[in-house]
């Protein structure tokens, strides 16, 4: 309940302030803008440039996986043609 009644008097004395002193709210504005903006468009620049790094890199993952799923069927493969092996030898084994 204070915060309720702290911000509706601080959005009050805001008010007056700007309605007051508009002229040096308004030279402030523009002695700010410029560097919010400059700072703004880095920020922009900087999440640009990460984000196409993600991208490159979550591109060549996805060829690894892929190549990487192929081994692993392959592999598989492999088993299955060595258990067939092994029954095999087994088989033999019990009619010796």
């Amino acid at each position: 309940m204070v915060s309720l009644v702290g911000g509706i008097i601080a959005l009050i004395l805001g008010i007056l302030g700007i309605i007051k002193w508009f002229g040096l709210f308004i030279k402030g504005l523009m002695a700010t803008l410029p560097a919010l903006f400059i700072l703004g468009g880095a920020l922009a620049a900087y999440l640009g440039i990460e984000e196409l790094r993600e991208k490159s890199s979550s591109e060549s993952f996805q060829d690894e996986s892929s190549e990487l799923k192929s081994e692993v069927e392959n592999l598989k493969e492999e088993i299955k043609v060595l258990r067939e092996e092994k029954k095999a030898m087994e088989k033999e084994k019990e009619k010796k």
